[in-house]
C-alpha cells in the first residue's frame, strides 16, 4: 500500500503521493471529529501579558495525519479542505468559551476558504453567542503560503468580516508568494513573521535589518507585528531590543489543551530586559558597560580540533571568531579569516585539521570586564596592530568567560549612544534634555536609597536678557551649567546625574539627601562670577534698568540663582509627578527673595 513519501529514486521531487487508504483515514478523522485542538499563547514582549491565543489543530496521536502540516495537505489534495477547516474552526470556537475574557482569539484560515459562502454561515451571530465568543475578539490568520489570484476580491471578502469587527492576520510573512503586495492589498492589523526570520536572530545582523524594517512599517502603518517561532532566550531579547510588539513559540509556551500563561519566571525576564533596554537608551559612552553588547556565544577548548571549528563555522556562517576558554577563563580566540588563511596554505588542511586550536590562536586576546566602560574599551581596541585592529574582544564577569563581541558591534553602539545623547540633550549646554530628565526622576523615586532633587532657577534673568541680549543670556546659562557641574563633582557624590530642562531651569540627582554644602558653593561661585557678565557702570551701581511685564522702566537686582530641594528624608514620593508637585512649591518659596538661596522642603 502507498504511503507519505520522501525523495528517493522513485519520487524525485519529493512532494507527497496520496494513498486511497489516506482518504479514508482522513475522511474517518471528520466523521468521528478526531480533531485536538490546542492553542499556544501570542505574548506581549513589552511586559509579558497575553493578547491571545492561536488555536491549533492536529490529526490523531500515532496516526499518519496527526501533523498539521500533513494533515491539511491531505485534505487540500482530496478536496477535503472546506470540511476540515470547519471543523477545527468549530472544535476552537467551543473551546474558546474557557478563554480568559478579552483576549483574542486566532484562527487559521485559507486564502481560498474565506471566500467561500459556507464560511460566512459558520461564523454567525448566533454560533458567537452560543459559544460566548464576541467578534471583536476573533482574528482571522490568513496563511501566505497559498496563491492569491484575486487581491481585489480578496480584499473585498476581508472588508467584509473587517466590518463586522473582526480583525486581520497576516501568517508567514517573509515565506510565501508576493508577500509585500499581499501585505500592502490587505492592511492587516497583525503582520506574524515566518520563523525562518526570527531563527538566530540574535547572531544574524541581516535578519535583525530585516526585522527592524518590518517595525519600522509597523509604526508607519499601525500594524502589530508578531514574531513567530521563538526558540531561544537569544532570539527573545533580540526581538525585544528591537522592539518587537509581540511573540510565539516553543520558547514561550508550548501548545497545550488549556489556555495557559507564560511562566513567572519568562515573564519577569521580559520586564527585566525592556528596563535595561530603557536604561540603555539613556547610556553614555562613559557608563554603558561592554557586557551589555556581548553575545554568549559557544566556546571551545584549547584542545578542539580543526574539524569542530569548521563545522561550526559553516553551521553559523555569521560568526566571525570564536572564544578560546580554558578552566572558565579566556585563554585566547581564533578569528575566522584567520583560520581559513591558515587552511588556505599548500598543506594547511592536512596539517591543521587533526590538530589542536591552539596552535592557531590569537593566545593575547583583548578581554574585558563586563563593567568596563565602551569608551574605554573602544580606547584598547583601536590601539592594536592594524592586523588585529578588528579582531574580537572577550568580555569575562567575576572573572570568568562571559561573552564576545566584534569591534563593529561595539562602534555601532557607541554611534548610536552618540546619536540619542545629541538627540535628546539641550543644544545649549550638551546637557540631558527633558526625557531623560523624566526616566532618571522616575528611577530615583523607585530606589529605595537616599536621594535629593535639586531645581535649580535664575531670577532676574529675563530683564538681562532684555538689557544685554539673548546672545550674552545663553553665555550666562553656560556659565552657570558649568558652575554645577563643577562644584557637583567637587563633593564627590557617588552618583550623580545633572539635566537642561530648558531656558534658565536645571535638575541635579543626588543619591544623597546631605546637600546643604554643595547648595551653598554653588551660590557662593555663581555669585562670585555673574558679575563679570555685567559692564562697569551697572557692576558699579549693582542693578540693572529695565521694563517689567506691565512695560514699566524698573530697578532690577544682578542675576541670582534659586535651590528649591526636595529630599526623600521624611517624604516617600510615591512616583514622579508628585516628587514634582513638591518641588513647584518649594520653587515658589525660593521666589520670594531677590538674591541667591535655597530652601530644603
Amino acid at each position: 500500500m502507498l504511503e507519505w513519501m520522501t525523495l528517493t529514486d522513485d519520487n524525485p521531487d519529493g512532494v507527497p503521493r496520496y494513498s486511497d487508504s489516506l482518504c479514508v483515514e482522513l475522511q474517518n478523522i471528520l466523521r468521528q471529529k478526531a480533531i485536538q485542538t490546542v492553542f499556544q499563547p501570542i505574548v506581549s514582549l513589552s511586559d509579558g501579558s497575553i493578547l491571545g491565543y492561536e488555536a491549533l489543530s492536529r490529526g490523531p496521536a500515532g496516526s499518519r495525519l496527526e501533523w498539521p502540516n500533513k494533515l491539511f495537505a491531505a485534505a487540500k489534495h482530496y478536496n477535503l479542505l472546506w470540511d476540515l477547516e470547519f471543523l477545527c474552526r468549530s472544535r476552537a470556537l467551543e473551546k474558546a468559551r474557557e478563554m480568559i475574557p478579552q483576549k483574542m482569539l486566532f484562527l487559521n484560515v485559507d486564502p481560498k476558504v474565506i471566500h467561500d459562502i459556507r464560511f460566512k454561515k459558520g461564523l454567525t451571530k448566533e454560533i458567537l453567542e452560543r459559544c460566548q465568543v464576541d467578534a471583536v475578539n476573533i482574528i482571522f490568520e490568513i496563511t501566505e503560503k497559498t496563491a492569491i489570484e484575486d487581491y481585489k476580491s480578496f480584499k473585498k471578502t476581508l472588508d467584509h468580516y473587517t466590518s463586522q469587527g473582526y480583525k486581520i492576520a497576516l501568517d508567514d510573512t517573509g515565506s510565501g508568494y508576493s508577500g509585500l503586495t499581499l501585505l500592502a492589498e490587505t492592511h492587516p492589523h497583525y503582520v506574524k513573521i515566518d520563523m525562518e526570520l526570527v531563527r538566530n536572530i540574535d547572531k544574524d545582523p541581516l535578519k535583525q535589518a530585516l526585522m527592524k524594517a518590518f517595525y519600522d512599517f509597523s509604526l508607519a502603518t499601525n500594524m502589530k507585528i508578531i514574531a513567530e517561532g521563538i526558540e531561544t532566550i537569544g532570539e527573545l531579547n533580540a526581538l525585544i531590543d528591537i522592539g518587537i510588539h509581540y511573540g510565539q513559540g516553543y520558547f514561550l509556551q508550548r501548545p497545550m489543551p488549556d489556555f495557559l500563561e507564560i511562566s513567572t519566571q519568562l515573564r519577569h525576564a521580559i520586564n527585566e530586559r525592556n528596563q535595561r533596554k530603557g536604561r540603555n537608551l539613556f547610556y553614555t559612552l562613559l557608563t554603558l558597560p561592554i557586557g551589555e553588547i556581548a553575545c554568549q556565544d559557544r566556546s571551545f577548548s584549547p584542545g578542539t580540533d580543526g574539524h569542530q571549528i569548521i563545522d561550526h563555522f559553516n553551521a553559523n556562517p555569521t560568526i566571525q571568531g570564536i572564544p578560546i576558554v580554558g578552566g572558565g577563563q579566556p585563554v585566547g580566540v581564533l578569528m575566522k579569516y584567520k583560520f581559513l588563511a591558515h587552511l588556505a596554505t599548500q598543506y594547511g588542511v592536512a596539517v591543521y585539521m587533526k590538530r589542536p586550536v591552539e596552535l592557531l590562536m590569537d593566545k593575547n586576546p583583548l578581554v574585558f570586564d563586563y563593567y568596563t566602560p565602551l569608551d574605554q574599551v573602544a580606547k584598547f581596541a583601536l590601539a592594536r596592530t592594524e592586523e588585529s585592529m578588528y579582531d574580537c574582544i572577550i568580555i569575562t564577569r567575576d572573572g570568568e568567560y562571559f561573552g564576545i563581541t566584534t569591534v563593529k558591534s561595539l562602534l555601532e553602539k557607541i554611534s548610536q549612544l552618540e546619536l540619542t545623547r545629541a538627540k535628546h540633550s539641550n543644544p545649549l549646554t550638551g546637557l540631558p534634555g527633558n526625557m531623560l530628565v523624566e526616566e532618571e526622576l522616575k528611577k530615583v523615586v523607585a530606589d529605595t536609597g537616599d536621594y535629593a532633587v535639586l531645581y535649580f532657577d535664575l531670577d532676574n534673568f529675563k530683564s538681562y536678557n532684555d538689557v544685554y541680549g539673548f546672545e550674552n543670556g545663553d553665555q550666562v546659562i553656560q556659565m552657570t551649567a558649568q558652575i554645577i557641574q563643577k562644584q557637583l563633582q567637587c563633593q564627590e557624590f557617588s552618583d550623580v546625574f545633572l539635566g537642561h530642562i530648558g531656558g534658565d531651569d536645571f535638575v541635579a540627582i543626588l543619591r544623597s539627601n546631605q546637600v546643604e554644602a554643595v547648595c551653598e558653593r554653588i551660590i557662593q561661585t555663581f555669585d562670585a562670577q555673574v558679575p563679570g557678565f555685567y559692564n562697569e557702570e551697572d557692576r558699579r551701581r549693582g542693578y540693572i534698568r529695565a521694563k517689567n511685564r506691565r512695560g514699566q522702566e524698573e530697578e532690577f537686582p544682578f542675576v541670582s540663582i534659586s535651590i528649591g530641594v526636595v529630599t526623600n528624608r521624611e517624604t516617600q514620593y510615591q512616583d514622579y509627578l508628585q516628587l514634582g508637585e513638591a518641588a513647584a512649591t518649594i520653587k515658589q518659596k525660593c521666589k520670594l527673595t531677590w538674591t541667591s538661596c535655597y530652601h530644603i522642603a
